[in-house]
């Protein structure tokens, strides 16, 4: 698996300026050194970096502890209050899945009911 690091740069320097927030605050809050931030800030030295050094600087950005992870991967991030999986949480990624699936179709049998009914959203007659 590739590592976008220079994607993980523009994520916390965008996220930075959204908050209005200065380096010495995003490493005091996350607790993560400020060379390290400037580092990850500007990817000045590509390295590898603990899940827990991106988890403590995702929350700090008020993010889903795994936006950033997901960001070096080149995944979708997580929205903030998605569960957080482990690599390995097999039986929860299938219960969320599950899960989807169920509103999902709760979802489709809504719409084919009023699909069936002849009615809008709001309940009007479409005709």
């Amino acid at each position: 698996m590739t590592e976008d690091w220079a994607a993980v740069a523009r994520a916390i320097d965008q996220r930075v300026s959204e908050l209005g927030m200065r380096q010495r605050e995003l490493a005091k809050r996350s607790h993560v050194s400020q060379a390290t931030v400037r580092e990850l800030q500007h990817n000045t030295v590509q390295r590898r970096r603990s899940a827990r050094t991106l988890e403590a600087l995702s929350l700090a950005l008020s993010w889903h502890p795994q936006h950033l992870l997901a960001v070096l991967e080149g995944r979708r991030p997580p929205a903030v209050g998605e569960p957080v999986f482990a690599e390995d949480d097999v039986p929860t990624r299938l219960d969320a899945i599950e899960r989807h699936l169920r509103e999902i179709t709760r979802l489709l049998d809504e719409m084919n009911s009023r699909l069936g009914a002849g009615t809008d959203r709001d309940g009007k007659s479409a005709g």
